[in-house]
């Protein structure tokens, strides 16, 4: 079930309903029973891997809780960490690494046919994978208690606003709410209502509209030339933020209309100066996993230099392979982890060079800094959109070969890609838009967080909802009927 579909727009607002007519006590159940009905509505079928992963981490947890034997309790979190990575690897990556290792054996002139199997992905596996895996490690290192009530357990597992694209949430966060007893508020209704209408806005109208441009260079890459591959990657970068962050603000709204603050997983990332703060800007919570879960007991900056920058380079290769199995995303992460160590080995000299030539308090190197980590950004992005590795080579070749000058070769790019006329105001004006909105994320979000009380927008504040709703509708209508149009979100295939 999409956010962005006619079912959720029923399906929600009947769970809120029930949620607070019924009993504190039995509102788990209903937000259970929703949950893992939301989860069903792709393939009922997979429903058992979700719940054979809750099991298996909510029995482990239990075991390194209530025993003093090291022994067992080293094995039980190596057991329930291996059986949730081996259904992660044998679901999305097995038939990479088959084709892989096939492809590499037929390069040195030898037989060898691919062993593949015809699996679905599982929507949302590989979060819910690695919100288990922090509940058990946790609990290993003794950071947080066993969770004794199996059903608040299964219900951080599945929270269905943050089940298949996050927030990765730590169950130090999650549980608790979970338990509270909750209460139907309007400060509640409007920061939930507010943060709805953008992630829909952000979705809708931006995210969707630039990906049918996106799509026509991407997915017919040897047609492109090198100013379609430029603007098709600029529009890429702005279409995955609004579609990722988008689906983020959906799920921090839905899960605050219920009394829940979801952590915030965006913080306005392409106004970055660095890769580094890049990275802590974008996708806070799987930056922050893998933090925490790989580059730390990988031995963090606490070791000599070549192993500091080994430990940045593998964590981020890791990071790419998280999104999905296919070398375009290795490289991608490749990319951001050798950025990294760049950044880390020039960082003494860099400075010292902008004070020497009077430039470390200039007003320009703010704006030098951001568009250049811009750049280095967008770059990477052109290897995640990416159909194919042979398709990055295309695309690259056109990117920095098949130029001309003159209007007509701007004119004919842009009208090939969708971009003419109607189609430039609509994107032109829903980025405008989008910036006009940008504001008032940053206020709900230090409500929803520092725990403020509401403060009103004024008439300014509902006349701009308002225009946004409407937009939002038009825009659902208009695309539905463009051929190529799919509302999924991106981050789903991962």
């Amino acid at each position: 079930m999409l956010f962005n579909s006619v079912a959720f727009l029923i399906f929600f607002p009947v769970v809120t309903l029930l949620f607070y007519v019924i009993p504190h006590k039995f509102r788990w159940v209903i937000l259970l029973a929703a949950s893992y009905y939301f989860y069903m509505s792709w393939d009922a079928s997979l429903i058992i891997l979700i719940l054979g992963t809750t099991a298996v981490s909510y029995i482990a947890g239990l075991i390194i809780e209530t025993t003093d034997k090291k022994a067992l309790r080293k094995a039980a979190v190596v057991i329930a960490v291996a059986s949730s990575l081996a259904v992660l690897f044998f679901f999305k990556y097995f038939n990479f690494l088959s084709e892989s290792v096939s492809a590499a054996i037929r390069m040195f002139g030898l037989p060898a046919s691919d062993l593949t199997f015809d699996i679905l992905l599982p929507v949302g596996i590989s979060f819910y994978t690695f919100q288990t895996l922090s509940y058990v490690i946790d609990i290993y290192r003794g950071r947080i208690k066993a969770e004794r009530h199996f059903g608040y357990y299964a219900l951080f597992v599945s929270f269905f606003p943050q089940l298949v694209a996050g927030p990765i949430e730590r169950p130090e966060n999650l549980l608790p709410q979970l338990k509270k007893k909750q209460r139907l508020s309007s400060e509640n209704i409007r920061i939930g209502m507010k943060f709805m209408v953008i992630g829909f806005f952000k979705k809708v109208v931006v995210a969707d509209a630039l990906g049918l441009a996106v799509n026509v260079v991407y997915n017919a890459p040897s047609e492109a030339n090198g100013l379609g591959v430029l603007i098709a990657t600029v529009l890429f970068a702005v279409q995955i933020l609004c579609d990722f962050d988008g689906y983020t603000n959906i799920a921090i709204g839905a899960a605050k209309l219920l009394g829940i603050d979801l952590m915030q997983n965006f913080n306005d990332p392409y106004a970055a100066r660095s890769i580094k703060e890049f990275w802590g800007r974008w996708h806070i919570s799987l930056s922050t996993w893998f933090r925490d879960y790989v580059y730390i007991p990988l031995g963090g900056n606490r070791c000599k230099k070549p192993r500091h920058l080994f430990n940045l380079f593998a964590t981020f290769v890791l990071s790419g392979l998280w999104h999905g199995a296919n070398w375009t995303f290795v490289i991608w992460g490749g990319l951001h982890g050798f950025y990294q160590m760049i950044g880390n080995v020039t960082a003494k000299p860099r400075k010292k060079l902008r004070e020497k030539i009077g430039l470390e308090n200039s007003v320009v190197l703010p704006l030098w800094q951001r568009g250049v980590t811009f750049v280095l950004v967008c770059f990477a992005w052109l290897f995640f959109r990416a159909n194919s590795i042979g398709d990055c080579g295309i695309l690259l070749k056109a990117l920095f070969t098949d130029w001309s000058f003159g209007f007509s070769f701007v004119s004919d790019t842009v009208t090939a890609m969708g971009l003419g006329g109607a189609m430039f105001v609509l994107c032109a004006a829903g980025i405008a838009v989008l910036f006009l909105l940008s504001k008032q994320v940053r206020t709900l979000e230090t409500m929803r967080t520092a725990r403020v009380a509401y403060a009103s927008q004024g008439e300014y504040g509902t006349i701009l909802y308002t225009v946004a709703v409407a937009i939002v509708a038009l825009f659902w209508v208009y695309l539905s009927s463009q051929t190529g149009y799919t509302n999924s979100f991106i981050y789903f295939q991962f």
